[in-house]
């Protein structure tokens, strides 16, 4: 099977720049590092850090993910593209140690607040980058091939951070930070500063550019939306398996699940639909997406909650690449970081949407309140999509295609 999927890959994403290859590259190093977020929790009750305190520690953790792809995008547009990635990779790989070496909470917090943001600095750069690198109609093709790699570096960390974690928590930690310096070192070595467009007054270097593009103002709440929902397979599912009885080992089933039915079929899906018009495409994975999410509230045992897994995992591999390849065609040449720096905040809002929303609608409301309002939410979001298709494509002048 293995050897079939990188066949497909390599006919799938042929043709795409050195550039690209690299940090698909460099992303799948920085990903199998991907190991003390997910143990957060678990070391933290080490440190005798109470229930309350570490809600603080998390909070911490969430508001830096709003932090920094704002920072970055906004950064990759004035420093460069390069030198956001080297500043973003260092400084997480820093906050790493003090987050394993902070003293008290407030210390662990503030560690976690700049690992996070840190940390969120690198993707507004590396998708601004890779904008860079290709023409428009081979954008999508990239960002798949990113996404990929996230998902080949996450399948593999997961299973290396449960080895690492039986043996100290201290092991996680250098992990992390030795694959970030070693991301660092690769963009360092193979990546250069492509040139950069600048504008007048007009635009100037903040975030206006963005905020007077009612296109991108239009699609940026159906992509939170989408988002939200999508975030809900992190933080509600895990709720649900347990309330159905389940042990945690079940999550961590589901997990693999999700990350081997992604990394096998995303070259098969993404060579069928590549000569597709992509905006009706995206529609089409977000109402995927909502329905598996929707079919977590029937599943009460292993079987069911596979079947939802599997619906929800099509429809990430359906919308792999499109949000951020669109984002790109929208985005003026010397905007391109501040536009992919929103774009990854709204990713930001959504996942801390649903960490604190989602489980309160959870919690307060009931489970089925929760996954209705995520199948209206999400079969809305592609609605709302299919009806901006036409702006879509009078502004890119074309059908967005792979």
């Amino acid at each position: 099977m293995w050897s079939c999927t990188l066949s497909h890959m390599f006919a799938t994403f042929r043709g795409l720049p050195p550039t690209v290859w690299t940090l698909f590259a460099g992303t799948i190093v920085n990903r199998l590092g991907y190991l003390v977020t997910p143990f957060l929790v678990f070391f933290l009750a080490t440190r005798d850090i109470t229930g309350t305190q570490t809600t603080l520690v998390l909070g911490a953790l969430g508001a830096g993910n709003l932090l920094g792809p704002a920072l970055g995008g906004l950064l990759a547009d004035r420093v460069g593209r390069r030198r956001t990635m080297l500043t973003g990779l260092v400084a997480a790989a820093t906050a790493q140690g003090a987050l394993y070496a902070a003293p008290g909470v407030a210390t662990t917090a503030a560690a976690a607040l700049a690992l996070s943001a840190a940390g969120a600095m690198v993707s507004p750069a590396s998708y601004a980058l890779m904008a860079d690198s290709v023409e428009g109609e081979t954008r999508q093709r990239a960002y798949v091939l990113f996404g990929w790699g996230v998902n080949i570096g996450t399948a593999v960390a997961g299973v290396l951070g449960g080895v690492l974690a039986a043996h100290g928590y201290w092991l996680l930690f250098a992990v992390d930070a030795a694959t970030m310096l070693l991301f660092a070192g690769i963009v360092f070595v193979r990546i250069g500063e492509p040139p950069r467009v600048l504008r007048g007054d007009k635009d100037g270097m903040g975030y206006g550019v963005v905020l007077r593009d009612r296109l991108m103002l239009a699609l940026m709440p159906l992509f939170a939306v989408g988002l939200f929902v999508y975030s809900l397979t992190e933080v509600a599912l895990p709720l649900a398996i347990r309330d159905s009885g389940l042990s945690p080992a079940v999550y961590g089933a589901m997990a693999a699940t999700n990350a081997v039915f992604v990394v096998a079929v995303q070259p098969f899906a993404s060579a069928l639909l590549a000569r597709l018009p992509q905006v009706p495409v995206q529609a089409a994975g977000s109402a995927l997406i909502a329905v598996g999410v929707a079919l977590t509230g029937i599943a009460d045992s292993v079987p069911g909650y596979a079947v939802s897994v599997v619906v929800w995992s099509l429809g990430e591999v359906v919308v792999a690449g499109i949000a951020a390849a669109l984002v790109a065609e929208l985005a003026p040449e010397h905007a391109r970081g501040r536009y992919q720096g929103a774009f990854q905040w709204v990713w930001g809002v959504a996942r801390f949407a649903a960490l604190t929303a989602g489980v309160a609608l959870y919690t307060a409301a009931g489970p089925a309140v929760l996954w209705w309002s995520a199948l209206a939410g999400g079969l809305g979001t592609a609605a709302g999509t299919l009806i901006l298709r036409g702006r879509i494509e009078r502004r890119t002048g074309h059908a967005l295609v792979a």
